[in-house]
């Protein structure tokens, strides 16, 4: 890796923004995954129900969205490096709040799903934004390389370094641990942030014309769809399998070891993916990628136990990586062509963003829903089989996509020429 770094920078100038936002985008990483995966589980040790947990992450991704929103009218009005602080600052926040509240946590747990929610939305906004702006043409491949990197080793390391640590220490003092070294990395992110140069904001926030523009554009309307449904299938799944890895093996270790399956084959995919992926192949990898991640599914339903689901672990891992990268690829693709994408970019994350949450908050919605009129364990199954179709409804939404290349385009113009010429 250090070979591909000095060989990287050796041909191209690589600004000392992007430098530490790769920093920045690594302590949240490393701190998000050390702490997260674990948050489902201390307030179902808590509360021992799914309701908790259910409520937990609906607000999550309710106040997610609203954040998106909030977020975006305000990169266009300030720094961008400062709607990133705030972000980072309620990620410190929400730790901050659970180790206050302690064993009462659970009693407050859509309180903290608000925090978080808020949270995600500042970050990922203020990330984006300044990702587009530090970066240039010949260094974003970098960048997004070495982040990708960056992010799946911290879902290796993480989940299972807090695992051991968890099963090492007595009664929550292991949580206390986990989240106060979380708090302190998203701590050191603040102080990072604030040796990135001032970027000033402006324009004006046009979220009802993009939001509109789906009447306008087919293809945006498309990718649109393609991420509610993708939504569906995220929103349950966020946190059923976490409780289901606890329930059987009674170890957060053994959590952390599911983790480290997941990433550790994502990894390796990845590294794949970026070779085998080529524009022209999007699609078809996107279809064999839903495909088998729905059928991995029925792996864990037909027989539950620990050996099932990491062997689901590693199925997930290696379709992930073959969905999301040119899915990503695709998503931005489509937004690079679109109506003024290059003064609209806010507003096009933004409304992205409100698509995945609203098919997230219906699949939760309906959980909750069955948990209140039906025996909740009977229907998980059930659930898990109706929403986990999410992904597999983007590819018949992506496949009439139609992005013209350069090429055309050029040879668009020359036939026009030519046209106008023999008249």
């Amino acid at each position: 890796m250090n070979k591909m770094v000095q060989s990287f920078m050796s041909r191209h100038e690589i600004n000392r923004d992007l430098v530490i936002l790769l920093v920045i985008g690594g302590l949240y990483s490393l701190g998000i995954f050390l702490s997260n995966t674990f948050v489902n589980i201390y307030l179902w040790r808590q509360a021992g129900d799914y309701m908790t947990i259910a409520m937990y992450n609906l607000a999550i991704f309710l106040f997610q969205p609203l954040s998106f929103y909030i977020a975006g009218k305000m990169a266009k009005r300030i720094e961008r490096v400062i709607v990133l602080r705030m972000g980072v600052i309620f990620l410190s926040l929400f730790f901050i709040i659970v180790l206050l509240l302690g064993e009462q946590a659970a009693t407050y747990n859509f309180m903290l799903g608000i925090v978080l929610g808020i949270g995600y939305g500042f970050y990922w906004l203020a990330y984006n934004v300044l990702t587009f702006e530090i970066t240039e043409p010949e260094t974003r491949d970098f960048f997004n390389g070495f982040l990708g990197i960056l992010q799946s080793f911290g879902g290796m390391a993480g989940p299972i370094a807090a695992g051991y640590i968890i099963t090492q220490l007595p009664e929550a003092t292991g949580y206390t641990w986990i989240f106060s070294i979380s708090f302190m990395l998203f701590i050191i992110a603040v102080v990072c942030s604030f040796f990135l140069r001032r970027r000033h904001a402006e324009g004006r926030f046009y979220f009802k014309r993009i939001l509109d523009e789906r009447h306008h554009n087919k293809n945006w309307q498309r990718i649109l769809y393609a991420h509610f449904f993708q939504g569906l299938r995220e929103g349950i799944f966020a946190f059923v399998i976490t409780i289901w890895v606890y329930l059987i093996t009674k170890s957060e270790f053994y959590l952390g070891v599911f983790n480290l399956a997941f990433s550790g084959m994502s990894l390796l995919v990845y590294f794949v993916a970026i070779k085998l992926i080529t524009p022209t192949k999007r699609k078809i990898f996107i279809l064999y990628g839903s495909l088998v991640l729905y059928a991995s599914l029925f792996i864990i339903l037909y027989r539950m136990n620990y050996q099932s689901l990491i062997i689901y672990a590693v199925i997930i891992g290696i379709a992930y990586p073959l969905i999301n990268v040119p899915y990503a690829s695709l998503t931005y693709d489509v937004i690079g062509k679109a109506w003024k994408a290059k003064e609209m970019r806010i507003e096009y994350i933004v409304i992205r963003e409100l698509f995945i949450n609203l098919g997230r908050v219906l699949s939760i919605s309906v959980f909750i829903v069955s948990a209140i009129f039906l025996d909740i364990e009977r229907v998980i199954p059930y659930l898990l089989i109706l929403f986990g179709v999410g992904h597999l409804m983007i590819y018949p939404l992506i496949k009439n996509i139609y992005l013209q290349t350069t090429e055309e385009k050029e040879l668009l113009v020359k036939e026009q020429l030519s046209d106008e010429k023999n008249r």
